[in-house]
């Protein structure tokens, strides 16, 4: 089922809401009935208004304001609104491309940095709808294929725990290396002509210091229509432990990550601790399950001006009852 998620509304005859210029008009013929009924209640010698009860005005512009709001909403409704909604999508391709360079041997995200990634990395495929393809890729100084698109969970999450940290960071390979895995996508068997989107998801803590550039990727993902969403993972004051036993620090880079999903379409996150990892992962997962689509929403409306209606006949009844 379609989800509606905001109100950036289109109608499908547009041409009906032109009804709703009968709102001023009666408002405006209300005002001027109200005007000439004030004056005859101030002449000083209507006997009337000594013995009926006055009633309370913010009662009566009260009714007729509902009224009014009640017929507007049945206007809009009568135009047919059209909303947008989030809708599960059937199929996607899903790329994980994991930053394995040794700056994620940082303790600073208990055990460490990759083990912590692995762990939510794997939680994230496991809750993406059946239909969707996964597939896995790798970068440090060169990026590798490790599983391309299937639906077999199974194989992701073998490919995830197998990974192996290695020197120097190439993001830009990474990138590149997942578009071409978008090449092995099998065709659906009901519309082998379909392309299914597809996307990006890509963790890392480093900035790139070998290959081709970022940008220049996440141009190349542009281009083709797929968004990179990036999560900079990692603390300030992540560090590890070089050969001759120094502490190097490995803070995330957040410019470079920021650029990609910029550049690229996608969204960038940030993730200081395993919780937030998962609940970043949750977040892109509602993203790339659904796909916004067009929704009509008469119900809607037509519900605001039941609401409306009764409300004004309450006040109505509320009038009524003063008199004896």
């Amino acid at each position: 089922m379609a989800q509606v998620t905001d109100f950036a509304l289109d109608f499908m005859y547009p041409s009906r809401l032109w009804a709703l210029l009968v709102i001023p008009g009666i408002a405006a013929i209300y005002l001027l009935l109200a005007s000439r009924a004030q004056s005859r209640r101030r002449r000083p010698h209507d006997r009337l208004r000594l013995v009926v009860p006055k009633d309370p005005a913010w009662k009566r512009h009260g009714a007729v304001l509902l009224a009014l709001l009640s017929v507007a909403s049945l206007i809009v409704a009568w135009a047919v609104p059209m909303d947008y909604a989030n809708q599960p999508r059937d199929r996607a391709t899903v790329v994980v491309a994991i930053d394995v360079s040794w700056s994620m041997e940082a303790e600073d995200i208990e055990p460490n940095r990759l083990e912590a990634a692995k762990d939510s990395a794997k939680q994230f495929i496991a809750t993406l709808p059946p239909g969707f393809n996964v597939a896995v890729v790798t970068f440090a100084g060169t990026a590798q294929l490790a599983v391309p698109p299937t639906v077999d969970r199974g194989a992701a999450e073998r490919a995830i725990d197998a990974l192996r940290l290695a020197p120097s960071t190439a993001i830009g390979e990474g990138i590149y290396a997942s578009l071409d895995s978008l090449a092995l996508v099998p065709p659906d068997p009901d519309d082998p002509e379909r392309g299914a989107p597809a996307v990006i998801v890509l963790l890392s803590d480093g900035a790139t210091n070998m290959g081709r550039s970022s940008a220049g990727a996440a141009q190349a993902a542009a281009d083709r229509g797929v968004p990179v969403h990036t999560i900079a993972y990692g603390t300030d004051s992540g560090y590890v432990v070089d050969d001759m036993g120094q502490r190097q620090r490995v803070p995330v880079d957040h410019y470079e990550l920021n650029e990609i999903a910029r550049i690229s379409g996608g969204t960038k996150y940030a993730a200081e601790s395993a919780g937030e990892l998962r609940q970043t992962y949750e977040a892109i997962g509602e993203s790339v399950g659904y796909e916004r689509v067009p929704a009509e929403v008469t119900d809607r409306y037509a519900g605001l001006a039941l609401v409306f209606a009764v409300l004004a006949a309450l006040g109505v009844i509320s009038l009524g009852a003063r008199w004896p």
